[in-house]
């Protein structure tokens, strides 16, 4: 007998934070591990943020510079991302994540890798599916939906699931990239494979990969998706494993230059790198 399941939206929060190693896969120890984590994070904020900037090195208020003029930038057709806490919780985890991880520190596109993230944790806090599905849709809620105490429980679980993420594509984002060009590379050869006379027509209007997939591999097509449907492939991403971003990734990407294949064969160099730039492939 099959029954409908009661709406419960904690579900994929807690499949996210379980599939990222986040949260153990052992319900019993997953309260002390978040308390744990939580404090952790608190503990950085202190340490690395709420400082006096003539305690920063230069390079570290570079970086501070960047990631304050990048968040205003994040999803900004998104009114949540719009909200002044919002972004207060996005300049904390860039920032901090760039000060724990100074091998690659913070990269222009890791603040688009937070979104997904920061939507499904607070989507997972409401039992209103009105309230749910306003949040997946990029809406803001109410100051008395939202406390600043859920905020920063939040915040907290975003920054280690960021880190989580960042680990299995750490080269995405060190000098000069070499993962998203790898991925680039990887593009260009599967698509060859499957449809050549894309590639040549491609080639013959001089259009290279690197010129449009770069943004692809980077972003994680967060420029070319609405939050809602790039949260449904990371259902995928994350349920694949380690492959999810580094290999699946390239196939999705595939999937979408084969598919308007026949429309991108017509289009002369001006109208084909629009295409190509503005998301229209989707």
């Amino acid at each position: 007998m099959i029954t409908q399941l009661t709406f419960q939206p904690q579900f994929r929060s807690d499949s996210w934070k379980i599939l990222l190693g986040y949260l153990p896969a052992n319900a019993s120890r997953r309260q002390a591990t978040l308390a744990r984590k939580r404090a952790d994070y608190t503990e950085a904020i202190g340490q690395h943020y709420h400082i006096d900037d003539t305690m920063r090195s230069i390079q570290e208020q570079e970086t501070l510079r960047q990631v304050l003029v990048d968040v205003p930038r994040t999803a900004p057709t998104e009114g949540l991302f719009r909200d002044d806490r919002v972004r207060r919780c996005l300049e904390k985890i860039l920032y901090i994540w760039a000060m724990r991880h100074p091998a690659s520190s913070y990269v222009q596109g890791i603040n688009d890798l937070v979104t997904p993230l920061f939507v499904v944790f607070l989507a997972g806090c409401f039992d209103d599916v009105l309230k749910y599905d306003k949040v997946l849709n990029g809406s803001i809620l109410d100051d008395r939906d939202v406390s600043n105490q859920m905020l920063a429980e939040i915040e907290a679980d975003c920054y280690w699931c960021l880190t989580k993420l960042l680990a299995g594509i750490q080269d995405h984002y060190t000098c000069d990239q070499p993962g998203v060009q790898r991925m680039v590379g990887r593009l260009q050869e599967l698509v060859q494979r499957i449809d050549a006379d894309l590639c040549q027509h491609l080639k013959n209007k001089e259009v290279e990969f690197m010129q449009f997939a770069f943004k692809w591999m980077n972003c994680l097509l967060l420029r070319e998706f609405n939050l809602k449907c790039v949260i449904r492939l990371w259902d995928t991403y994350l349920a694949e494993g380690e492959g999810g971003f580094e290999n699946f990734h390239v196939y999705v990407c595939a999937a979408f230059l084969c598919r308007f294949s026949a429309e991108i064969q017509t289009m002369e160099f001006d109208e084909l790198f629009g295409f190509m730039q503005v998301g229209r492939l989707v």
